[in-house]
């Protein structure tokens, strides 16, 4: 069984890693054609680095990979390797994604003349980019990392860090622009991609709890530990009607694994009851930290 196992750990890691690759391409694409291209500071240390190009003509890809290298060294130090090995993948493919559209596109606006319409649709595409990355448990460095080390020594959300770093970054631009407007499209911006990526991260991440009645629950439990890889527990029950003892288990999985749930036990017991229902949360081990 550990061969199995061990196959399907290098599935998930390089599927994984496949899903950043297009999140980070969409990033780079949604960026470039649709928020730099308008002269638009967005929050993050694309911000930054967006400030910087526009007052130095340093490429934002180079800005971007150079902070982050710092910052990832910083790091290090603080948070461990641990923290940081998706962390490094996903700066490198945002870094060179930047890069290939910096080239591509030249500058240049995908939509001519509508700077509100490209900043929706920008914010859309970069949100929906950094979603995958962040639902493949990936991380994009930057002022995710500052974050995340003022969590770890004050009492300071990862969300408050980065929300009070994107009012700085996306104000700042007003020391170039001095225009107020450019300001609200830069929030504007930052409230769509925030609004796509929470959908997908959510969509993603919501658990769902089974119950499951058959009288063959040894054969559909043995089944959820090998294919699923997910554990289950086993309750005793009895029969309102009947009052014939019965083993009833419990299984809480992702909403995205609901499917592979009905498929599995359709197969052993097609008279099988499945009761289906969403939770609010699930904290512990294969699923979210357990949070105090």
């Amino acid at each position: 069984m550990k061969p199995k196992k061990g196959i399907r750990k290098i599935y998930h890691y390089t599927q994984d890693y496949i899903i950043m690759v297009v999140g980070a391409l969409l990033y780079g694409f949604g960026f470039n054609g649709f928020i730099l291209s308008n002269e638009i500071v967005t929050g993050g240390l694309t911000g930054v680095s967006t400030v910087i190009f526009f007052a130095t003509g340093i490429p934002v890809s180079v800005t971007y990979f150079l902070v982050n290298i710092i910052l990832l060294a910083i790091a290090f130090k603080i948070l461990g390797l641990k923290f940081l090995l998706k962390t490094i993948f996903g700066v490198i493919a945002l870094s060179l994604s930047l890069s290939l559209f910096e080239i591509l596109l030249a500058g240049t606006s995908v939509i001519k003349d509508q700077v509100f319409m490209s900043i929706l649709v920008g914010g859309g595409i970069c949100g929906t980019g950094l979603g995958l990355i962040f639902a493949a448990n990936g991380s994009t460095g930057g002022t995710d990392i500052l974050a995340a080390i003022i969590n770890k020594y004050k009492n300071v959300s990862i969300g408050t860090g980065l929300l009070l770093f994107d009012f700085f970054i996306i104000g700042s631009s007003y020391l170039f622009f001095h225009d107020v407007e450019k300001i609200v499209f830069g929030f504007v911006e930052m409230g769509v991609s925030s609004y796509v990526l929470d959908r997908i991260i959510n969509s993603n991440r919501q658990s769902v709890q089974f119950l499951i009645f058959s009288q063959k629950y040894d054969e559909i439990v043995e089944r959820i530990l090998q294919d699923m890889d997910r554990g289950c527990t086993l309750l005793d029950g009895e029969g309102g009607y009947s009052k014939r003892p019965i083993k009833v288990i419990v299984l809480l999985a992702k909403k995205s694994e609901s499917l592979t749930v009905f498929r599995l036990v359709k197969e052993i017991d097609p008279q099988a009851f499945i009761s289906q229902s969403v939770v609010r949360g699930v904290y512990g081990e294969g699923f979210d930290q357990i949070k105090a």
